[in-house]
């Protein structure tokens, strides 16, 4: 008995450590976000500012957001359904149109998108790496976020439609359109249009600190299931922060992508999470 509680006291310990280094390493990033930032703002030389978001994106940026909120007002309201593979479909091209949507708007104002969002600002294999090595330090915040969800909603509550239509899946057909969709689509359309965006805007009026909040709270409301808010809240601020850290939406897409890779893995073994 004593060991056990010995055991169990040290497993504690052990976790809040880690959620502690998890924690420094990103208020590391935001210190050196906020340094850069006064570097920038008190420097000597003076750099051409590029075109950057304006009003017309001010105004695009909240139709959306009030559009995001229209939706998940009226899915807190109306009998909750389970997702089917048309509902995957309608939700997959009506994301990209907003999309290419929003890309084309940006396009017609003359603003440069593949320098805004750092697309070319670092290579592919390395965006990939600074991902990885951010999500490892994510990932004991996201967790803990998610105990903290477990223990006030209940075990088992923070699962979303999405995870039930996989572990119902009964053709491969099906599995795969939510693999890609998971990991490709997702990825790419929600970083480009959450983070690359509507934070962009909300930071170019607002602040980081203030756009940073908001867009956490706006990703994790979009996804329209309440128990997954909290850990969801953190890992869109995490996505926010290596963003603005490393200057390329390569990133966060990177960790978006790999975040739903390995839920993905959980679900087809879950043997592993029971291990």
């Amino acid at each position: 008995m004593f060991a056990g509680a010995l055991g169990s006291a040290f497993g504690i310990l052990l976790g809040s450590l880690i959620v502690i280094v998890s924690a420094l390493v990103y208020l590391i990033l935001i210190r050196q976000i906020r340094a850069r930032r006064t570097t920038a703002i008190v420097g000597p030389e003076i750099v051409p500012a590029q075109k950057t978001f304006g009003l017309p994106e001010a105004f695009l940026a909240t139709g959306l957001v009030s559009f995001l909120l229209m939706n998940v007002a009226t899915s807190f309201r109306r009998t909750p359904a389970h997702l089917t593979s048309h509902d995957l479909t309608a939700n997959l091209l009506f994301t990209l149109f907003i999309v290419f949507f929003v890309a084309a708007f940006l396009k017609l104002r003359g603003i440069d998108i593949d320098s805004l969002g750092g697309f070319s600002k670092t290579s592919l294999k390395r965006a990939l790496s600074i991902a990885v090595i951010l999500l490892l330090a994510a990932t004991p915040l996201i967790l803990f976020a998610e105990a903290l969800t477990q223990g006030f909603f209940g075990g088992g509550s923070s699962r979303q439609e999405i995870v039930d239509l996989f572990n119902s899946s009964q053709t491969i057909q099906q599995r795969v359109m939510i693999i890609v969709l998971a990991v490709v689509v997702a990825p790419i359309s929600e970083e480009f249009i959450f983070r690359f965006f509507i934070y962009g805007v909300a930071r170019r009026y607002f602040g980081i600190a203030i756009a940073l909040v908001f867009n956490s709270a706006l990703f994790a409301a979009a996804h329209t299931h309440l128990p997954s808010g909290p850990p969801l809240f953190v890992l869109a601020a995490c996505f926010t922060l290596a963003y603005e850290w490393s200057g390329s939406i390569l990133v966060s897409m990177g960790m978006h992508s790999l975040f739903n890779s390995v839920q993905l893995i959980f679900l087809a073994f879950p043997e592993l999470v029971q291990q």
